[in-house]
């Protein structure tokens, strides 16, 4: 990887086979951008995705924690359920 740029970015190498490049390049020109912009946009999705994920399993795991209150009220005790 290069060194950071003044905005912020760093430059990533990666090496494709060379019909995909072709295919990319062609996907990149119908979207009016190159291939580094369409496999930056893509990676940003994965990026979103994966957060929203990470903290939609957290806020899942709270609620799992504290438990649900149902509405419910027992009105026996534990022994009572129990008796035999």
């Amino acid at each position: 990887m290069s060194a950071t740029k003044s905005n912020g970015k760093q430059n990533v190498t990666i090496s494709l086979d060379k019909q995909t490049i072709r295919k990319a390049k062609i996907i990149a020109a119908r979207r009016s951008t190159s291939i580094s912009g369409l496999l930056a946009h893509q990676i940003e999705i994965l990026v979103g995705d994966e957060e929203a994920y990470e903290r939609a399993e957290r806020q899942a795991l709270t609620l799992l924690d504290q438990g649900f209150h149902l509405g419910t009220v027992v009105r026996v005790s534990r022994d009572e359920l129990h008796e035999r």
